[in-house]
């Protein structure tokens, strides 16, 4: 079983290799706007999930700035969600806001979502 999931990763990320669309390409200020408003924000993933990799396309096709945090691979960033999110679970979107308080999305659909709307104020 460990080596079919292993190999349905590979084949995975493959296809994350090859059908990642290009990022679009903004102004100068725009694209530090959205940089400025992205600095916050922390993807909790594993890399070779299929939910992860849809929300990574989306974040390269929109040109965000978002930093990956592999829940799988380090213990820290698992701790992380567990205890800041409630649940090992992913993708999960963390969001620092201006009162430094944690705002934690689950669910890629909505992840999404709210890059979408980030994305668009640029």
């Amino acid at each position: 079983m460990k080596i079919i999931r292993w190999m349905l990763g590979r084949v995975i990320l493959l296809l994350e290799l090859l059908t990642t669309p290009k990022g679009v390409i903004r102004n100068e200020v725009a694209q530090e706007k959205l940089d400025e408003i992205t600095q916050k924000y922390s993807l909790y993933q594993f890399k070779a999930c299929p939910f992860c990799v849809k929300v990574r396309k989306i974040i390269h096709k929109n040109s965000l700035s978002i930093e990956y945090r592999d829940a799988k691979n380090d213990q820290e960033y698992r701790n992380e969600l567990a205890t800041g999110g409630g649940k090992v679970k992913v993708p999960c979107l963390r969001i620092l806001d201006e009162k430094g308080e944690d705002k934690w999305i689950y669910e890629s659909n909505a992840i999404i979502a709210h890059l979408e709307e980030v994305a668009a104020i640029a």
